[in-house]
C-alpha cells in the first residue's frame, strides 16, 4: 500500500502520522533507541519521542529497556485490531448522540421539517448555511440551474454559480445551466462568466426552476417559484433526486455551452465564412443567440461591440436566406453549424 493511501486511514486511528512512521519503524527495528528511531524517520529527537510517547499510551509500543531508552511493537494485529475496536465503539456512541440530537432538531419550535426526506429552510442565513454545508459535503458533482427573479440584496445559493465555484472542492465537477431570459443584465452576466470560469456553464431560455443538487443525495430548491426569498425546500429523497437529476440532464443536452473567447477574425476566416463555414467569433455569436440572449447580452459575453454583434447576425441572415433570429437559428441547427454539446 501506498503513502498516500495510509495516510489516508490512519487518522482513523486517532493518532498523528509521526506515530504511524515510528510504528512502521518499529515493527521493522525490535528493541529500537530512541535516536534510531528518530534518525529512521528524519525528525528531531523530541518529536521521535512524543510520537513514540502516543503509541505506548495506545498499546500500540512498550519500552523494553532505559538508558538508553530502547521501544519495541506490539504485535501489530492484535494490538491495533484493539485499538480499532475502542474507535468503532466510540463512533457508534457518537452516532447514537447524533440521532439524539437530530431528533431534538427535527421537533423543535418554529423548524419544519416534515420528515428525513424534506426540511423547509426559511430564513436567508439558514437557507446560505445550509447550502455552504452541502456544498463542502460535496465530493463528485454539483448540477444548478440558475434563472430570475434573483434576489439583489444578498448573495442566493440557488442564482450563483459563482458562489459554488469559489467553495467547491478541488476535483468536484460543478455545471452550471443560466436561464439566457435573465442575462441581459450586468450583474447577472458577471456572474455567469465567473461561474464559467470556476466550472462548466450552459444556457437556455425558459429554465423550468431554480435548483442545486449535490453529489446526488441532497438538493435545495425554492418553496416558491416567483420569490426565491420566501424560503427553501432541502431534499433528501432518493425518488426525488433522481428524477431531478434526471430533469438536469435533460436540460443541460439542450443547452448551449458559453464561450468566454472573443477571438480576433482574420482576412481567411472571413472568406471561410462566405464559403459557407464559420469562424469561430460567428459561432460563438449563434450559439448565445440560439440560446435566446438578447445583442447587448451577447456584446458583453463576448467582449465585442453591439454593432459587431448585429453585423455578425445581419450577414448570417443573408447568407442562410433568413428574416428572423428564429429562422437563423433553425436554418444554423439544420446545417450542422450549431453543433451537439457534449456533457
Amino acid at each position: 500500500m501506498d503513502v498516500s493511501s495510509l495516510d489516508a486511514l490512519w487518522p482513523g486511528t486517532g493518532l498523528g502520522g509521526l506515530a504511524r512512521q515510528a510504528l512502521e519503524y518499529l515493527v521493522g527495528h525490535p528493541d529500537a533507541e530512541e535516536e534510531a528511531v528518530a534518525a529512521g524517520i528524519g525528525v528531531p529527537a523530541q518529536a521521535a519521542r512524543d510520537a513514540l510517547r502516543s503509541l505506548e499510551a495506545e498499546l500500540l509500543a512498550v519500552r523494553v529497556r532505559e538508558r538508553p531508552t530502547r521501544w519495541s511493537a506490539s504485535p501489530p494485529r492484535s494490538a491495533l485490531g484493539a485499538l480499532l475496536a475502542r474507535k468503532r465503539q466510540e463512533l457508534a456512541r457518537a452516532e447514537l448522540y447524533a440521532e439524539q440530537l437530530h431528533e431534538v432538531y427535527r421537533t423543535a419550535p418554529g423548524r419544519q421539517v416534515a420528515s428525513d426526506l424534506f426540511e423547509v429552510v426559511e430564513s436567508d442565513e439558514q437557507v446560505g448555511a445550509r447550502y455552504a454545508h452541502l456544498l463542502r459535503s460535496s465530493h463528485k458533482e454539483v448540477l444548478h440551474f440558475a434563472k430570475p427573479p434573483y434576489v439583489t440584496s444578498r448573495i442566493a445559493p440557488t442564482d450563483a454559480s459563482t458562489s459554488a465555484g469559489s467553495a467547491v472542492r478541488p476535483g468536484v465537477r460543478l455545471r452550471s445551466v443560466y436561464d439566457s431570459d435573465g442575462i441581459g443584465d450586468d450583474g447577472c452576466l458577471e456572474a455567469a462568466l465567473r461561474g464559467a470560469a470556476e466550472g462548466e456553464l450552459r444556457l437556455l431560455s425558459g429554465l423550468p426552476m431554480k435548483l442545486v443538487i449535490f453529489d446526488a443525495v441532497a438538493a435545495i430548491m425554492p418553496l416558491r417559484k416567483d420569490d426565491p426569498a420566501a424560503g427553501s425546500l432541502v431534499v433528501h429523497s432518493s425518488t426525488l433526486l433522481d428524477v431531478l437529476t434526471a430533469l438536469f440532464e435533460s436540460v443541460w443536452e439542450r443547452a448551449v455551452p458559453l464561450s468566454l473567447e472573443s477571438r480576433p477574425v482574420s482576412p481567411a476566416a472571413s472568406a471561410e465564412r462566405q464559403d459557407g463555414v464559420l469562424d469561430s467569433r460567428t459561432r460563438d455569436i449563434l450559439r448565445l443567440m440560439s440560446a435566446g440572449m438578447k445583442d447587448d447580452a451577447i456584446a458583453r459575453a463576448l467582449r465585442l461591440s453591439r454593432r459587431t454583434v448585429q453585423t455578425h447576425i445581419s450577414d448570417l441572415g443573408r447568407q442562410l436566406g433568413a428574416r428572423t433570429r428564429f429562422q437563423i437559428a433553425l436554418l444554423a441547427q439544420e446545417r450542422g453549424w450549431l453543433g451537439n454539446p457534449k456533457a
